[in-house]
């Protein structure tokens, strides 16, 4: 069963609102984090094992703060994958080579 609240004490909530917000506007203004780029992450890779490879994968933002849009070599490769699957799918493409 929910119990009243008095005047006297409704009162004294609607005071301290008043309060709170008066001390928040007399303070500094918030400092917002800058804006971030498109361009979040890049993984360059130089492999000697079978001659001078570059590869490059780009990780760009999407609308999801977790996960990415990648770019690997210049194509694309996932509209939205999260960091542990690029890693994973990394693993995969570059395979183990025998001890010479």
């Amino acid at each position: 069963m929910a119990y009243r609240k008095s005047a006297k004490y409704i009162k004294q909530l609607a005071n301290m609102r008043a309060a709170k917000a008066a001390k928040r506007e007399a303070g500094p203004a918030l400092d917002y984090p800058a804006s971030l780029p498109d361009l979040r992450r890049v993984i360059e890779i130089r492999d000697y094992d079978f001659g001078e490879k570059i590869h490059r994968i780009e990780m760009y933002k999407t609308n999801r703060r977790d996960c990415y849009r990648v770019v690997a070599d210049g194509v694309e490769w996932k509209d939205s994958i999260g960091w542990s699957r690029i890693l994973a799918g990394l693993r995969m493409a570059m395979p183990r080579v025998g001890a010479a």
